[in-house]
């Protein structure tokens, strides 16, 4: 069974940083991408970044590019997600998600999310 499992959300002020961490198991890392998506509750999930385990390439969302950081440990099965210079607008719950491919979620294989809330 895939668990992910997200630590490290919390409250910060804006221009701040946090760090998420994820650990996977129940599956072979590599097999899949894995990453970041947000949501805010009553609107659309939000695509933050994602990492190739194979080759390491990653991608970013707009919103976030130059001031998030995504590094996975492909032996300890992990991923981080280093968010620098923290807006209001980074307020949601994040969610650690593997993909086929990045960009194509695999369908219900997220954890259970960790609050981050930014206060301007």
């Amino acid at each position: 069974e895939v668990q992910l499992v997200e630590s490290g959300g919390g409250l910060v002020q804006a221009g701040g940083s946090l760090r998420l961490s994820c650990a996977a198991s129940g599956y072979t890392f590599d097999d899949y991408d894995i990453g970041w998506f947000r949501q805010v509750p009553g609107k659309e999930r939000e695509g933050v970044s994602c990492i190739s385990t194979k080759d390491g390439s990653t991608n970013y969302a707009d919103s976030v590019k130059g001031r998030f950081s995504i590094s996975s440990d492909n032996a300890r099965k992990t991923v981080a997600l280093l968010m620098n210079s923290l807006k209001f607008e980074d307020t949601a719950i994040y969610y650690c998600a593997i993909y086929f491919r990045c960009g194509d979620l695999v369908p219900g294989h997220w954890g259970q999310g960790t609050q981050v809330t930014v206060s301007s």
